[in-house]
């Protein structure tokens, strides 16, 4: 099976064996949670899910979104060779879950890369 690598910019590598994993930030100005749901797929990343927690200045849903449980939820169908998570001094640490743990991304640890590990 393959999974998902983590590479920090100190060119440390992560394998984490799972095939699925969620990623979550707040937006800087709304405060809301956005959320991911992406897995491993044939080397490469898919998403097959979004969710943000409302909507505001820059982080409208999509018209095909629907209302679940104060969610707006959507699938993007949305295929990447790789995720490279940005930084800033001005929102809180990226939240990776793999297999229902969750950690931080910690912004010291600089740019984070995520991609499908054979």
């Amino acid at each position: 099976m393959s999974g998902l690598c983590m590479v920090v910019a100190a060119g440390l590598a992560v394998l984490t064996p799972s095939d699925h994993f969620t990623l979550a930030w707040t937006h800087s100005v709304e405060k809301v949670e956005w959320r991911e749901d992406w897995r491993v797929e044939s080397g490469r990343l898919a998403l097959d899910q979004a969710s943000v927690a409302g909507s505001g200045a820059g982080m409208e849903p999509p018209p095909e979104a629907v209302l679940r449980d104060d969610r707006w939820v959507w699938s993007p169908g949305i295929v990447m060779d790789e995720i490279v998570l940005a930084r800033s001094d001005f929102t809180a640490d990226w939240r990776l879950c793999v297999n229902g743990v969750c950690g931080d991304l910690k912004k010291e640890e600089g740019q984070t890369r995520l991609r499908a590990c054979p």
